[in-house]
């Protein structure tokens, strides 16, 4: 099995250790900020790349109702089948507290191809 597909990278955000070099994300943890990047960039947001990022951000003003839910949830589906092809995309789940109306907790469920390892991250996304 080949994880130097994986890569390695700067974390993000760019965080330097105690020797004040930059720290690095490597393989699995890799993707996970890719993925994380990918859902939280705003498509056009990038000045060089306006086509990368993720389109929930046009959501921000928009009701919280199942139309808005499904909206999101195709969005990022989109979004990491464009920019993320390390991973398979299993399931995308909403999550919501009656407490915080305004906040939706974007469940992500995905395998990495190359280690079948499956993962869960979970994005904050807040309506207005």
């Amino acid at each position: 099995m080949d994880i130097d597909f994986l890569g390695v990278g700067w974390t993000l955000p760019v965080q330097l250790d105690k020797g004040e070099q930059v720290l690095m994300a490597k393989y699995e943890d890799c993707v996970r900020q890719s993925i994380w990047a990918i859902v939280n960039t705003a498509r056009g947001e990038r000045v060089m790349r306006p086509d990368f990022g993720c389109r929930i951000h046009d959501r921000v003003f928009a009701p919280n109702n199942s139309g808005t839910v499904g909206e999101i949830i195709s969005d990022v589906r989109e979004a990491l089948m464009e920019w993320e092809p390390r991973i398979d995309v299993l399931d995308i789940d909403m999550l919501s507290n009656p407490s915080q109306p305004n906040v939706l907790h974007i469940s992500i469920n995905y395998q990495v191809r190359t280690t079948n390892n499956l993962f869960n991250l979970v994005y904050p996304f807040y309506l207005q």
